[in-house]
C-alpha cells in the first residue's frame, strides 16, 4: 500500500451486533485460556471479582436497556437511524454507550473469572473494535437526527466513563 493510500473499513461499521462481538469474544478467551499455563494464572482466586465485575456490567447493561424501553425507542445497534428518543436519563447522565460498557465489564468479569491476567488487554482490543466500527458511525447518524441537543450532551458526558 503507497504512503497516499489508506485502508478503508467502513464497510465493517455497524456490520456486528454487539451481543454477538460479545459472545464469540468471550468463546475466544475461554478457549485462550484452556491454552496457557496455570503457572501464567491470577495469584488469586479471582472468581469472587469476576462475579462482582461482570455483575456490574449487567447493571449497566439492564438499567439502558430500561431506558430505551421507557423512551420506546430501538435497541437495535444496528440500525441507529431508526431511533427515536435520545434518552439522556439515569445511565446515560454518566456514559454515552452504558450498553457497551456493560459489555465490556461483563467481557472483563469473564476474563477474570478464567483467571488469565495476561487476555485483559484482549478486552482492550474489543473496546476499541467497538469504538471504531459501532460507536463512531452511531455518532455520525445520531448528530443530524437529534441536532444540537444531542451535541451538547456529548459535551456534557464522556463516550465510554
Amino acid at each position: 500500500m503507497s504512503a497516499g493510500t489508506r485502508l478503508n473499513l467502513n464497510w465493517l461499521e455497524l456490520k456486528i451486533p454487539p451481543p454477538l462481538l460479545a459472545l464469540l469474544s468471550a468463546g475466544m478467551l475461554w478457549w485462550l485460556a484452556q491454552q496457557l499455563p496455570d503457572s501464567w494464572a491470577l495469584p488469586f482466586n479471582s472468581l469472587y471479582v469476576g462475579l462482582i465485575v461482570a455483575g456490574l456490567g449487567m447493571v449497566f447493561d439492564l438499567s439502558a436497556l430500561l431506558a430505551f424501553r421507557r423512551a420506546r425507542t430501538t435497541v437495535n445497534p444496528l440500525q441507529p437511524a431508526s431511533s427515536r428518543a435520545l434518552v439522556t436519563s439515569g445511565v446515560y447522565r454518566y456514559t454515552r454507550n452504558p450498553m457497551y460498557l456493560g459489555l465490556i465489564l461483563v467481557l472483563s468479569g469473564w476474563t477474570l473469572y478464567l483467571g488469565q491476567w495476561l487476555l485483559l488487554p484482549l478486552v482492550g482490543l474489543v473496546m476499541l473494535y467497538l469504538t471504531r466500527f459501532q460507536i463512531m458511525p452511531e455518532e455520525r447518524i445520531l448528530t443530524p437526527l437529534f441536532g444540537e441537543e444531542y451535541r451538547t450532551w456529548m459535551c456534557q458526558v464522556r463516550r465510554w466513563l
